[in-house]
């Protein structure tokens, strides 16, 4: 049974940074692409980074320049570094894996990240 385990969630200030992971379990993920999404009060999940398995990676517009996705597939863990954090970005913050970006097949549980002004 595939698993998940999220962390770094919480509460920041504006302008202030937070660092997610997600720790999966399976031998598959090496060969997965990995993504983050998420999902505020009262709007649809929306695609905010997606990584390869070859480290191609790929943003939302409302996040370039200050979101970094990575991996480490030793650990079997991606990473969404998170810089000049805005209350816009307060959100569920989900993770997904699947064979390409799409055709996600597991996802996180989902954690909350809040921004405060």
């Amino acid at each position: 049974q595939v698993q998940f385990v999220e962390s770094g969630g919480g509460l920041v200030q504006t302008g202030g940074s937070l660092r997610l992971s997600c720790a999966a379990s399976g031998s598959w993920f090496s060969i997965y692409t990995m993504g983050w999404y998420r999902q505020a009060p009262g709007k649809q999940r929306e695609l905010v980074a997606t990584i390869t398995t070859g480290g191609s990676t790929n943003y939302a517009d409302s996040v370039k320049g200050r979101f970094t996705i990575s991996r480490d597939n030793a650990k079997n863990t991606v990473f969404l570094q998170m810089n000049s954090l805005k209350p816009e970005d307060t959100a569920v913050y989900y993770c997904t894996g699947g064979l390409k970006t799409g055709l996600w097949d597991y996802w996180g549980q989902g954690m909350q990240v809040t921004i405060s002004s």
